[in-house]
C-alpha cells in the first residue's frame, strides 16, 4: 500500500509541476489592457456592440448604461431581447427612447436548429453597421475606456479576434473562491496564452467580451457555424482560428466585471449548459478530468494528514505548488491571492458539477436552457 501511495504522490508531483510551470509562465505571457492607451487615435473604426438578453431585468439597465457611457467616439449598441417574459424588453425600450446610440430588437420565436443566445447574436450581427463586432453579455459592466483600449490593441496587433477577461464578482466567500479556482481550471484546459500561436490547437473565446472584425465574422459564417453550441464563445474563437485569423487574449479585470453567479444553486444550474459541451460531450474526457482533479487538486490535501514519511513530504510539496499557482493566477484575474486556501474544497465542488452535469445530460438526453430543451443528438451534430 505504501508503495502505491508513493507512486501516486510522485505522479501527482510531476503533473502538478508541469501544470504550475505552464500557469506561471502562461499568466505572464498574456498582455493587459492597462498597458494600452485609453485615448482613441486617428479615425477610429465603427464598432457594433451586440448584446443578447433573455430575462435579464436584474442587470440589463445598469449593464447597458455602462456601455452607453463608453468614451469610444464611434460605436452603436444592438440589444437583442430574446423572448423575455420579464421586464427586459420594456427596460431596453425605455433606454432606447433616451439614447439614439442604442437599437433594440425583439425576438418572439426561436427557429428550429438554433440555441437561443446564438440566434439572438446572429440576428444582432445582421443589423450591425460596424467594421468591428463586440459580442457581450447582458450582465457585463464596462469601464468607460475599455472599448478604446481593446480596439487599439486589436488594430495594433492586426487581429481578427480578441477575447478580454473580466473580473468575476461573487456575493459570498465560497463563490469568490470558486470563481478564482475556475480561472485555473479554464486556463489549464484552454491554455489561452497559446491562442495567438498559429501552430497551436489552443483557442480562446470569452462571452463577456468577444471582439471580432466584421470581415472575419462574415468569412466564417458567424454564429451560423456554431448555432447549437452552448460554448459558443470558445467555439467562435476556434472557427476563427481554423480559418487563419490572428487571435489573442488580454487581461482586463479593472475594466470589465460580471456577477457570474449569485448562489451555489445558480452555479450548478448554470454549468449544466456547457460543462459537458466543453468536453465535446465526451464521457472519457469528462472522466479523465474528474480523475485529474481528484488526483491533483483534492487528494494531496488529504494525503498530508493521512500519510507519513516521503509520501507525506511529496504531498506537502504538491500542496505548496498548488497554493503558489492558485495565488499567482488570482492576481491576474482581479481576485484575491488568499482565496487559494479554498482550492481543494472548490475543486471537490467542481468534480461534483462535472459528474452531475454529464449524468443529467445523458439521462435527459439533452439540456434544458432558458426554457428550451435541446437534444444531445442535435447538439452533437453541430461539431466544431
Amino acid at each position: 500500500m505504501s508503495s502505491v501511495l508513493f507512486w501516486v504522490a510522485l505522479v501527482t508531483l510531476i503533473l502538478t509541476v508541469l501544470a504550475a510551470v505552464d500557469l506561471l509562465i502562461g499568466n505572464r505571457s498574456v498582455p493587459a489592457l492597462r498597458d494600452v492607451s485609453p485615448e482613441a487615435a486617428g479615425d477610429p473604426p465603427r464598432v457594433s456592440l451586440i448584446v443578447a438578453a433573455r430575462n435579464e431585468e436584474r442587470h440589463i439597465r445598469a449593464a447597458v448604461e455602462s456601455m452607453l457611457g463608453l468614451s469610444y467616439p464611434n460605436y452603436e449598441i444592438i440589444a437583442v431581447d430574446d423572448r423575455s417574459d420579464d421586464q427586459t424588453g420594456a427596460l431596453l425600450n425605455e433606454l432606447a427612447r433616451r439614447h439614439t446610440r442604442l437599437k433594440v430588437i425583439h425576438i418572439d420565436a426561436l427557429p428550429a436548429g438554433w440555441l437561443g443566445k446564438n440566434h439572438a447574436l446572429w440576428v444582432g450581427s445582421q443589423r450591425a453597421t460596424g467594421e468591428i463586432f463586440l459580442f457581450t453579455d447582458a450582465d457585463i459592466y464596462m469601464e468607460k475606456t475599455v472599448l478604446t483600449r481593446a480596439v487599439a490593441f486589436l488594430k495594433e496587433r492586426r487581429l481578427g479576434h480578441l477575447a478580454v477577461t473580466p473580473s468575476l464578482q461573487m456575493p459570498t466567500l465560497f463563490l469568490s473562491m470558486f470563481g478564482a479556482a475556475f480561472a485555473i481550471y479554464f486556463s489549464l484546459f484552454s491554455r489561452p496564452w497559446k491562442a495567438k500561436d498559429p501552430n497551436s490547437r489552443s483557442h480562446i473565446g470569452i462571452g463577456a467580451f468577444n471582439m471580432v472584425t466584421a470581415e472575419a465574422y462574415q468569412r466564417v459564417e458567424g454564429h451560423q457555424a456554431i448555432r447549437l453550441r452552448p460554448d459558443d464563445d470558445i467555439k467562435l474563437g476556434k472557427v476563427l482560428k481554423l480559418a487563419g485569423f490572428r487571435a489573442d487574449v488580454a487581461y482586463a479585470p479593472e475594466y470589465l466585471s460580471v456577477e457570474w453567479y449569485d448562489s451555489l444553486r445558480a452555479v450548478v444550474k448554470g454549468l449544466e449548459k456547457n460543462a459537458f459541451s466543453g468536453a465535446d460531450y465526451s464521457i472519457p474526457l469528462v472522466l479523465a478530468g474528474v480523475v485529474f482533479h481528484t488526483l491533483c487538486s483534492i487528494w494531496p490535501f488529504v494525503a498530508v494528514w493521512v500519510t507519513t514519511g516521503y509520501v507525506q513530504w511529496i504531498n506537502l510539496a504538491v500542496v505548496a505548488l498548488i497554493m503558489l499557482a492558485a495565488a499567482d493566477t488570482a492576481r491576474f484575474h482581479g481576485s484575491r491571492p488568499w482565496y487559494a486556501i479554498g482550492y481543494p474544497v472548490t475543486s471537490a465542488f467542481f468534480v461534483y458539477i462535472l459528474l452531475r452535469t454529464m449524468t443529467l445530460n445523458l439521462i435527459q438526453g439533452g439540456i434544458y436552457w432558458r426554457g428550451t430543451f435541446y437534444s444531445l443528438k442535435e447538439l452533437r451534430a453541430n461539431r466544431v
